[in-house]
């Protein structure tokens, strides 16, 4: 028997109708580079927002499109994500991060018809509109034309000018692909992760709720997690899905600028990654500054060290929320929330859940399966890799079937890559990528937690672990480390006496490495791939 309900087709556009309906005079605020913060309201948004669909419509894109941008978190990026998804168009995001040939082939993988770019990236227009298949136009977000002698230019507010600020919606089917975000960080080409209009609003959805992201009406919310990447976390659909103050911090991730963003908006939420939040934790420290607004932070991408979470939470009085996915996750997979019976148990107690992934969020079920394919137990002890599946997780790469072997189980589970084990109380702790564990004498060591016990070091400023050559241990960390101050530098030694009563005796680093920078990924991680060819000669007894 079946239930006599509505089917109701979970879209984009239905976000836009509901944000701009009842939620109209709600702020968002936009940082545009060198000049004045742009700041208009939902329904001033709305209007603009259907001004480009009608726009893009007139300008031959079809449903099934791809569209792509190349841009900050600025209001007219915010403008396309509903607009392209609206009309039944796929908004692809291009990451500016990723080596030229990069961005070019996933240009000419998804057979981009236009591409809309901040004038900030001039530079980078040439390799990747040159010679692509399909692309028809370049539109600079901006107000003012550059031409290319590569392809067709206009300006963004030329080409949304004149076109009627209302537009009936398509009626999509919620299945139909929404936007297209390409991974980065990987071995070989890009691989394409193609959303849904249902996956995507349950998704939202989700990660407002009171054990996620906790976003109200009554917040304003700052996503430092890029709009090119992973859709922002889905924050520009669940700030307007709930009524929130969106604040778009533009291309100035710095401490000072953050700092001064968060203050002069009031910003409530704010989400990024564990570098961006390395910034502004050094600024606040070195001027005595508070964030009196703030009431939580989210941390992905990759783990944050204990000091920091501490720093934020015993310091600042902010709740900083751990939270892991991935690409193909939407990203959202675990939020760490603190349950109630460990609310009131000691520092040492609660520091050792916050630095967990959390708990799943509900939407997505998980299992760990070791090397030999059994499902491990969740008792806090058993390691194995993250295996998941859910309505917002992939089910294979875009025109990419040969990047799917291996990564589905006859249950549909995705593997992720990622090794963890499960507390009892369901807290997920990341130990390691399955390529980046060390394996030495038959037992893991995770760099992970290696590398967030060494940044607490007051002479470090970043730190990184990869496994080197043992003649007798087969692997053993490396340690290398950007210290705080060049001319006094920590030493192994030193580092030695620091981490002896934060990690296992054994899993000391033999030995140490001081370097300028660490290469990072395109989404701000460490780079363990470079460092690793950097170190490959390295050999120890």
């Amino acid at each position: 028997m079946l239930g006599k309900m509505m089917q109701w087709p979970l879209l984009v556009s239905r976000i836009f109708k509901y944000a701009t309906q009842f939620h109209g005079e709600q702020t968002i605020v936009s940082v545009c580079a060198g000049k004045p913060n742009f700041r208009y309201s939902y329904r001033e948004f709305g209007e603009r927002v259907c001004q480009l669909a009608n726009a893009l419509t007139a300008a031959g894109v079809k449903p099934g499109d791809r569209v792509a941008t190349l841009a900050w978190n600025d209001h007219r990026h915010l403008e396309l994500y509903y607009a392209i998804s609206g009309i039944g168009a796929v908004c692809h995001t291009i990451n500016p991060r990723l080596f030229p040939a990069q961005m070019e082939y996933i240009v000419h993988h998804a057979d981009d018809v236009l591409l809309f770019a901040d004038p900030a990236f001039v530079d980078l227009i040439s390799p990747i509109a040159g010679g692509a298949p399909s692309l028809r136009q370049l539109i600079w977000l901006g107000d003012e034309d550059r031409q290319s002698s590569e392809i067709d230019t206009t300006h963004y507010e030329a080409f949304i000018a004149g076109h009627s600020k209302q537009v009936t919606w398509p009626e999509l089917d919620e299945n139909s692909a929404s936007s297209l975000c390409y991974t980065s960080g990987t071995t070989g080409n890009p691989k394409g992760v193609l959303y849904s209009h249902r996956s995507t609003v349950l998704h939202s959805m989700a990660v407002t709720g009171a054990n996620a992201l906790n976003i109200g009406l009554h917040d304003a919310v700052l996503p430092v997690f890029p709009l090119f990447h992973v859709n922002a976390w889905g924050i520009p659909y669940s700030a307007l899905l709930n009524g929130a103050k969106l604040v778009l911090p533009g291309p100035k991730l710095d401490g000072e600028s953050l700092y001064k963003l968060i203050a002069e908006e009031e910003v409530t939420v704010t989400a990024g990654v564990p570098t961006i939040w390395l910034a502004l934790q050094n600024h606040l420290r070195d001027n005595s500054l508070f964030l009196e607004s703030l009431k939580r932070m989210i941390v992905g991408g990759s783990a944050a060290p204990r000091s920091m979470i501490e720093y934020f939470e015993e310091q600042q009085g902010v709740e900083f929320i751990h939270a892991w996915g991935m690409t193909e996750m939407s990203p959202v997979g675990t939020i760490c929330k603190l349950k109630s019976h460990l609310l009131d148990s000691d520092r040492e107690a609660r520091s050792a859940v916050r630095v967990t992934q959390g708990l799943p969020v509900f939407g997505v079920e998980m299992k760990l399966v070791d090397d030999d394919g059994e499902v491990q137990p969740h008792n806090g002890e058993a390691i194995g890799e993250v295996w998941v599946r859910g309505p917002w997780i992939t089910s294979g790469y875009y025109e990419d079937a040969e990047a799917d072997e291996d990564k589905f189980d006859r249950e549909g589970f995705f593997r992720t890559g990622d090794v963890a084990s499960f507390s009892r109380d369901g807290y997920m702790r990341i130990c390691d990528r399955s390529k980046d564990v060390i394996k030495t004498g038959g037992e893991w060591i995770s760099s992970i937690d290696l590398e967030n016990a060494a940044i607490g070091h007051p002479l470090v400023a970043e730190a990184a672990v990869i496994g080197v050559s043992s003649e007798k241990w087969a692997e053993r960390p490396l340690l290398v480390i950007v210290p705080r101050d060049p001319q006094t530098p920590p030493t192994l030694a030193s580092m030695h006496d620091y981490l002896g009563d934060k990690v296992p005796k054994w899993w000391l680093p033999d030995a140490m490495e001081l370097v300028e920078q660490l290469p990072h990924t395109a989404t701000g991680k460490i780079q363990k791939r470079d460092l690793r060819e950097q170190f490959k000669d390295y050999q120890l007894p």
